[in-house]
């Protein structure tokens, strides 16, 4: 049985569904044609109203699943979409027995939707949320007064005697201006259920908070509701701000799964979360790091991938060592060995040639050194990426990082060698991964860290060219704010047509400059930090991958380190991260910055004394000689 089989569903009530959405592309997603497809059992008229823009392909999608596909200017949220829906079918609402006013904040379904109608229809009410939340004092919004009980808007169902009557008319013909979110939280979602009730219609919850341990259970509770039957999951444990969900213990990784045992095709919602959440926000919430096993637990033989193994080898020595990586791979692969003159082909050719592997073709190709491994993977193996005759490709190259110094650029090499293809068993595990996930795009090893700032520093000067070249490809997932979620060392296993965008771009060698433009800025530093965004633009979610022995030093460096940035600043995290914000940049520890953190933690004071920071001050260049004096 399909989740959205209509168990039990009552097929005498004639429901209208009036469905709010948005896509910054103009597109439509999968998981909203699978919510309406399920909806269709259960509705008589379905009404999609699309905020903002809708491209042609989108268009013939909805009309495939809905009645009516209404297009309209990217103003007031979903309620201005509820509103504008409303209008559209008019006087004709009379027919239908109940309204649902819904949007595209969920995935689903997850259980059944019709056991919840059923139950529902029992109930004397006037309006049912799916979920509601209770008062909240003060208000979290406004820090003072009163957040009253309220249904939560992402659902809300209505009968006759409320939208037909004088009521209803007035409050949709006086709803303000939505202009921000904080206006559709305050000024219809948390005021919608208390304005209706003081005009003595009843109303309830199919899921009500009451019945969970917290006062938001579609955010903090959301496998104990797919458990309890709800046949909506919120998309919100999958991009809210993760501090926040670490605060509350919200697993996202252990919610999807609960999804998944009951049913739902995981994969439409991992490809809609790539698409729309900064890539590292979701790696984080969803857990998506992974602790693979030397041991094969897994990989299914009877479907092998066709593996083009790209090795970018500069020094020759490491030749021996980097077959031994890709050797580990189960099966056959085509190996393809770029290198920048014909000597050091020579005798690569000739390690190669001493090690033969059957089943495998070899092409060694010499290509131009401007842009090191970006550039032969880019242009000298476009290829072999773009021809279609291979599922997944390996990226290497010979690492030594020498100018870093010995022990840093040997762990760097060990980081990325030892946690991508370490042993057999573990590189089967790294493929059963693909197996499983027809969406996965990218799996790599996860940020360096030991031995490099690269924590809080992960765009160093490479986020405003990075911003340029997306517009570029026609990239719109969003940016990660602090660090990218990316292959730092560039090396990688992925799904060729994930870096499609990427690929098919002709890049030449001018484009990456001489060896002085190899540095933050330049385009072989941007094109590092793109591959999981190119992915998340085509539907591919991104994993890292490493191994016990490598997360346990990990693991540890990074706890103390935490802990000793975390000492002395007090609260938890979201408390410690948020005051660090607010504070602004530490700078050099120079008397004006330390003037310019006060008043960004003090804004009162600072509106009232901003003219000390100004740099152009007599009396701030006196005090700061007289402090460096000192």
């Amino acid at each position: 049985m399909t989740p959205d089989a209509p168990v039990g569903a009552r097929r005498d009530v004639s429901r209208l569904v009036i469905y709010a959405l948005w896509d910054r592309r103009g597109a439509v997603d999968d998981y909203v044609l699978f919510a309406l497809e399920a909806l269709r059992s259960h509705a008589t008229r379905i009404v999609v109203v699309a905020n903002g823009s809708l491209i042609p392909e989108a268009h013939a999608k909805l009309d495939r699943v809905a009645d009516d596909v209404l297009v309209r200017d990217n103003v007031g949220f979903d309620i201005g979409a509820h509103k504008a829906g409303l209008e559209h079918v008019g006087v004709d609402i009379a027919r239908f027995d109940e309204v649902v006013l819904t949007n595209d904040t969920w995935f689903g379904p997850v259980r059944p939707f019709g056991p919840v109608f059923d139950r529902m229809a029992e109930q004397p009410v006037a309006f049912w949320g799916m979920a509601d939340h209770p008062q909240q004092v003060p208000n979290p919004f406004t820090g003072d007064g009163v957040l009253p009980y309220h249904l939560q808007s992402f659902w809300i169902a209505v009968r006759p005697e409320m939208f037909l009557s004088a009521a209803w008319k007035a409050y949709w013909r006086d709803l303000p201006e939505l202009v921000s979110i904080q206006d559709a939280i305050l000024l219809h979602e948390a005021t919608f259920t208390r304005h209706f009730a003081e005009h003595g219609f009843a109303h309830a919850a199919a899921f009500p908070a009451s019945d969970y341990p917290s006062e938001h259970p579609a955010l903090f509770n959301a496998d104990l509701l797919i458990d309890a039957g709800c046949p909506l999951l919120k998309r919100r444990p999958f991009l809210h701000w993760p501090p926040f969900l670490d605060r509350h213990a919200v697993i996202g990784r252990w919610v999807m799964e609960a999804a998944e045992r009951h049913g739902y095709p995981v994969h439409l919602a991992w490809q809609s979360l790539a698409r729309n959440v900064e890539p590292r926000v979701l790696y984080t919430d969803a857990a998506m790091h992974h602790v693979l096993s030397h041991r094969d637990a897994g990989y299914d033989p009877t479907r092998p991938f066709r593996i083009a193994a790209l090795l970018h080898i500069f020094y020759v020595e490491m030749t021996d060592e980097m077959l031994d990586l890709v050797d580990t791979l189960p099966g056959t692969y085509d190996l393809y060995v770029t290198t920048p003159d014909a000597q050091k082909a020579a005798e690569i050719t000739a390690v190669i040639d001493g090690r033969p592997r059957e089943g495998r073709t070899v092409d060694v190709r010499v290509v131009d050194n401007a842009g090191r491994d970006q550039s032969a993977f880019l242009i000298g193996c476009r290829d072999v990426i773009l021809d279609g005759g291979y599922d997944l490709v390996v990226k290497l190259h010979s690492k030594k990082t020498p100018q870093d110094g010995h022990n840093v650029g040997r762990h760097f090499k060990s980081q990325q060698f030892g946690n991508l293809l370490p042993s057999a068993g573990y590189a089967a595990n790294v493929l059963a991964m693909f197996q499983k996930e027809p969406g996965l795009g990218l799996v790599y090893p996860p940020m360096i860290h030991v031995g490099y700032p690269t924590m809080g520093r992960g765009w160093w000067s490479n986020k405003p060219g990075f911003e340029e070249y997306c517009r570029t490809l026609g990239i719109h997932v969003p940016l990660d704010e602090i660090s990218p979620l990316a292959p730092y060392g560039s090396m990688y296993i992925a799904r060729p047509e994930a870096l499609r965008l990427l690929v098919e771009h002709r890049w030449t060698h001018e484009d990456f400059g001489g060896a002085e433009a190899y540095r933050d800025g330049g385009l072989a530093h941007i094109l590092e930090r793109m591959p999981s965004y190119v992915a998340g633009e085509l539907g591919y979610h991104t994993r890292t991958v490493a191994t016990a022995e490598y997360t346990s030093i990990s693991h540890t460096s990074m706890q103390f380190n935490f802990d000793q940035m975390s000492a002395t600043i007090p609260g938890d995290s979201v408390e410690r991260i948020m005051f660090i914000k607010q504070a602004g940049y530490v700078g050099q520890g120079r008397l004006r910055d330390f003037v310019r953190m006060y008043f960004g933690l003090h804004p009162r004071v600072g509106r009232r004394l901003g003219w000390m920071i100004d740099p152009s001050n007599r009396l701030v260049r006196v005090a700061t000689r007289l402090t460096r004096r000192r």
